[in-house]
This record gives structure tokens, C-alpha cells and sequence, in this order.
């Protein structure tokens, strides 16, 4: 879907060692987020754990992001991913929190608890600890479910503080929605 492994200055995943994308970044990408809706007909529901509902809130900042933006599901423990979106004990229990499994199940829960056209799923550890040599800090989990039935995850190791992996992290799930 969606390669990089940190996030650069125009809002676009870009190679580590790059800042992060600021504010004015996201906001423009975020902008033609909205854009791509609204022309494409759609509305979107985010389920975010690592990003703590940043994504969304770079959607509601634009004007008019109720035409295409739905809801967002903020599960950062693994009780609120099962209550709010049945993702599964079996699925958090054998892959854990950050994984494709539980993405995947996180973005079809966005999707059916909402009734929207397509969802995106954001899990990962954001540091600074919590990691550990198979699941470093800085690896991310992306999802993006249709109402078509198309699912798709992809994996992202980002680099540099909590704040430049969570930056990075937004910069990506909005272009996970762009991708459609």
C-alpha cells in the first residue's frame, strides 16, 4: 500500500533519518484527504491505538469534515479493542496488540460498527519503552477496510522520538485513505 519508514516534511512517509512531518504538513495532507472524499462519495471511521485519535483530529480540524468524516474509535488497551471493535482475545492473546491480525481486525470493526465506505486501523509503540526485539519501538501496523470487502495491512518501522513515530504514524493512516 503505503512504503516509507519515517515521515518528511510535505506529510509523506520518506527513509529514516528525515524529520517527521509538522503540523502545517499533516494539515495539508489531511486537506486533500477530505478532497479525495468528497469527490469519491465516501466517509471514513478510524480505530486508533498508537495515535490516540490524532488522525481524526487532523480530519475535524478541516471545515466541512462531517460530509466525509464518521467517527473514530480511540482503543488503546486491549479491553477497548475487543468492547469497541471485536477484536477477538484469541487474535491479542496469540499476535498481540501490534500485529496484521489485530489491524486488520481493528479497521473491519471500524467498518462495521460505523457503516462507512472504508476504515483505517492504526497500532503500534510509540516508545519510548514497550518494545522488545521482535516487536522494536517505532513498528507500526496499518490496516484499511472497504465496504467492498477489500482489506489490506502494511507494516512501518519508524524512527526517532514518540512524538516524530506518532507524527509519522498520522502522516501514513492519511494516506492509507488517500489510497483508494
Amino acid at each position: 500500500m503505503v512504503s516509507g519508514d519515517s515521515g518528511n516534511g510535505d506529510g509523506t512517509p520518506a527513509p529514516a533519518g528525515l524529520p517527521p512531518p509538522d503540523d502545517a504538513a499533516l494539515h495539508r495532507l489531511a486537506l486533500a484527504v477530505g478532497e479525495a472524499l468528497l469527490a469519491r462519495r465516501q466517509r471514513v471511521a478510524l480505530a486508533e491505538s498508537c495515535t490516540g485519535g490524532w488522525v481524526a483530529k487532523c480530519l475535524t480540524d478541516i471545515a466541512g469534515s462531517s460530509r466525509w468524516f464518521e467517527r473514530g474509535f480511540v482503543t488503546y488497551s486491549n479491553e477497548a479493542k475487543q468492547q469497541s471493535l471485536a477484536v477477538t482475545p484469541e487474535v491479542l492473546d496469540r499476535f498481540g496488540a501490534v500485529s496484521r491480525q489485530t489491524a486488520e481486525q481493528m479497521a473491519r470493526g471500524a467498518l462495521e460498527h460505523s457503516g462507512v465506505d472504508i476504515s483505517v486501523a492504526v497500532t503500534g509503540i510509540a516508545g519510548p519503552d514497550g518494545g522488545t526485539p521482535g516487536k522494536p519501538v517505532g513498528l507500526v501496523w496499518f490496516a484499511r477496510a472497504e465496504r467492498a470487502g477489500r482489506i489490506g495491512s502494511v507494516e512501518h518501522r519508524f524512527t526517532g522520538s514518540r512524538e516524530d513515530i506518532r507524527r509519522a504514524a498520522v502522516a501514513t493512516a492519511l494516506l492509507l485513505i488517500l489510497s483508494g
